[in-house]
């Protein structure tokens, strides 16, 4: 990703805690249009980091850069509707957005599509387009995607009951410290397979990290 020098300068700041500093810079971009720096403002408004936590000035720079494309943006903007931060909860508005950040390919957007689809969450209950999308993020390395998988595949919801996928995805998220009980819960289904199936899911988890999770 390409940035601008005031742009890293702000980072930096933020990054060694100068947030006078990354608020000045990323400000002066923003109201120039700049939407990574209106996402930024936006997230530093939202979590308090700063300056005084301002949900509806976090919403504008949101807006302004989610208007803009910014899939980043069009996520973070669906949280706040779906937390109801500055706005009233409404699970549809934040559907349309993780929607239109998951169709650029955002793997924390195509995440929470299929987390919604997985609850009924402001739409019908649909398992297997959860399913889909949670392969879809769990093919770019997204951890609870690969967790969701595993359960989805343990419990036959949206996808026919197979210990060996689920074994296998729960392997693989098993690896990052964002799905902490993918071990536990690979250990539960290996109680239920056989010595065989269990080598058949290591192989397949093995291979399927050599392959970056594409076409597993």
């Amino acid at each position: 990703m390409s940035w601008s020098a005031d742009f890293q300068k702000g980072l930096t700041a933020l990054q060694s805690g100068d947030y006078a500093t990354a608020l000045r810079e990323w400000k002066s971009l923003a109201e120039q249009g700049d939407a990574d720096a209106q996402n930024n403002l936006g997230w530093m408004y939202r979590k308090r980091e700063g300056v005084p936590q301002d949900y509806k000035t976090a919403l504008k720079w949101y807006r302004l850069a989610a208007e803009q494309g910014d899939a980043d943006a069009q996520n973070n903007l669906g949280w706040m509707y779906g937390k109801g931060e500055g706005v009233p909860q409404d699970y549809k508005t934040t559907l349309k957005w993780f929607r239109l950040a998951a169709d650029q390919g955002f793997a924390k957007a195509q995440y929470n599509v299929g987390w919604m689809y997985d609850k009924g969450e402001g739409v019908p209950q649909d398992y297997k387009t959860a399913v889909k999308w949670f392969r879809l993020a769990a093919g770019q390395g997204h951890a609870l995607a690969q967790y969701n998988l595993g359960y989805m595949y343990g419990e036959g919801q949206g996808v026919p009951q197979d210990y060996v996928q689920a074994h296998m995805w729960y392997n693989i998220a098993a690896t990052s410290a964002d799905s902490k009980d993918a071990s536990k819960n690979r250990d539960i289904i290996a109680k239920r397979m056989n010595p065989s199936q269990i080598e058949t899911a290591q192989r397949l988890a093995r291979e399927c990290v050599k392959k970056n999770y594409k076409g597993c």
